[in-house]
C-alpha cells in the first residue's frame, strides 16, 4: 500500500517484511530445537514460536488499514463538500 509519504511507506513495508521473516525464523528455529523431543511437541513449539512475528504482522497491517480508512474518509469528505457547494 502506498502512504502519503514515500519514506513512511518504504519503512512500513520493510518492517512488514522483517516481521514475516521473524515469524518464519521463529517457527523454524523452535521446530528444530524441539525436534529431538517429539515431532508433535516440535510442531506445537513452532506454533508458539511463530506468534511474536505474527502479532507484529497484525499490528503493521492494522496500521495500514487505519491509514487507508482515514484516506477514504478524507476523500469522501472532499466529495461531499463539492456536492454541497453546488
Amino acid at each position: 500500500m502506498k502512504l502519503s509519504s514515500p519514506l513512511l511507506s518504504f519503512l512500513l513495508n520493510f518492517l512488514l517484511g522483517v516481521a514475516w521473516a521473524f515469524a518464519i525464523a521463529g517457527a523454524i528455529i523452535t521446530f528444530y530445537l524441539y525436534m529431538g523431543v517429539s515431532l508433535i511437541f516440535a510442531f506445537f513449539a513452532a506454533l508458539i514460536g511463530i506468534l511474536p512475528g505474527l502479532l507484529f504482522v497484525l499490528f503493521i497491517e492494522y496500521f495500514f488499514m487505519k491509514q487507508e480508512h482515514l484516506y477514504e474518509l478524507q476523500k469522501q469528505s472532499r466529495l461531499i463538500e463539492e456536492l454541497l457547494r453546488k
